[in-house]
């Protein structure tokens, strides 16, 4: 049996990181002992709405093209056969123009379905390094996913001197947000981070020490991110941060028990569905108001998160829980049936 207990504490985790919109890339793994079963019941959680994410957004695609004339959609429009093509098949991210297009959040699935096919393969590589290997590993794939940004920033490829989140149809910065190769090294980052921690043992004043750090690491760039240029803060510059706080979540410390709360479990379980899909529940909540998109008060916001929550719990019980059921191999072996001697008194006679 795979104990809930560690998985409850990553889903609690996971929703509040969902929250405020982050999707830390790590991705704990390894049949190394009996908490490589658990994190990878854990990853198994979050992999099994890919389908129906993609489903949905095939089913967007000629809404959005035809419909709607936002700079988002520039690059789909005029190019609908093509653009439909990528996202349907999980490619959008590998061509800058179309990475954002309709459901402009599962631009992560295409880049994730990369990370998904190397997978089998660098699980061989990084099960076969030592600690300080694995420690050299980490520090190299974020320099390597921090000079992309720097690279950019010193080339200037798309020739603006400044850039933020309203810039959405320049290449070359679309390319370093959203191209798979170029976030491919935060993934191995969260590799190294995973087969570090399975070879660690259980440290409770080591797991508050990593949490504290990477808090205040993600609160000092957030205090500092207006000055911080816009391609470094939405690359892997917070990646160590969410590397250290997941790290020791995991560790289980007795001040994160408070993520095992049943609740928390199951917005952290249905936070996948969260971020595909608050996009199209949240907008699809103030198109349909009475005054649509203008003055949105804050009770009129939070009514649309509530409404978008509750889409994303729905989408987990009724599709994503009974789609994992199917899916999931069944054990065809028989079970071995194990004979104990019995005792049956006999009398003998005198």
């Amino acid at each position: 049996m795979v104990p809930r207990t560690f998985v409850h504490w990553i889903c609690g985790r996971q929703f509040l990181f969902c929250v405020v919109r982050v999707h830390p890339c790590l991705y704990l793994s390894g049949p190394v002992d009996e908490r490589g079963e658990i994190l990878a019941h854990a990853i198994r959680a979050d992999l099994s709405g890919v389908c129906f994410f993609t489903a949905v957004n095939g089913a967007v695609v000629f809404y959005a093209a035809t419909k709607l004339k936002f700079p988002l959609f520039a690059w789909a429009t005029a190019h609908l056969k093509s653009a439909s093509f990528l996202v349907v098949t999980l490619l959008q991210a590998w061509v800058p123009g179309n990475a954002l297009a309709w459901n402009s959040v599962c631009w992560s699935l295409s880049v994730e379905s990369l990370f998904y096919l190397l997978f089998p393969l660098l699980l061989l590589v990084f099960a076969r390094r030592s600690r300080g290997r694995l420690l050299f590993y980490v520090a190299a794939s974020w320099f390597a996913g921090m000079a992309v940004p720097m690279i950019y920033l010193w080339l200037r490829p798309d020739g603006m001197s400044a850039t933020n989140s309203e810039v959405i149809s320049a290449f070359w910065l679309n390319a370093l947000q959203f191209n798979p190769m170029a976030r491919l090294p935060e993934f191995l980052m969260g590799m190294a981070s995973g087969f570090l921690f399975l070879r660690s043992r259980k440290n409770d004043k080591l797991a508050v020490s990593l949490i504290a750090t990477g808090a205040a690491g993600f609160i000092a760039v957030v205090r500092c991110g207006y000055w911080i240029p816009f391609p470094v803060l939405h690359t892997a510059l917070l990646a160590p941060a969410f590397a250290a706080i997941v790290y020791g979540v995991a560790l289980q410390p007795r001040c994160a028990r408070f993520l095992e709360n049943k609740v928390l479990v199951l917005l952290g379980d249905s936070s996948y569905s969260l971020y595909l899909l608050h996009t199209l529940a949240i907008g699809a909540f103030f198109q349909f108001s009475k005054t649509g998109f203008e003055n949105p008060t804050v009770l009129k916001t939070l009514a649309a998160v509530t409404f978008a929550v509750l889409v994303s719990v729905a989408v987990y019980r009724w599709i994503e829980v009974p789609g994992l059921r199917m899916l999931r191999p069944k054990d065809k072996r028989r079970p071995e049936i194990v004979t104990e001697p019995v005792l049956v008194p006999v009398q003998v006679e005198a």
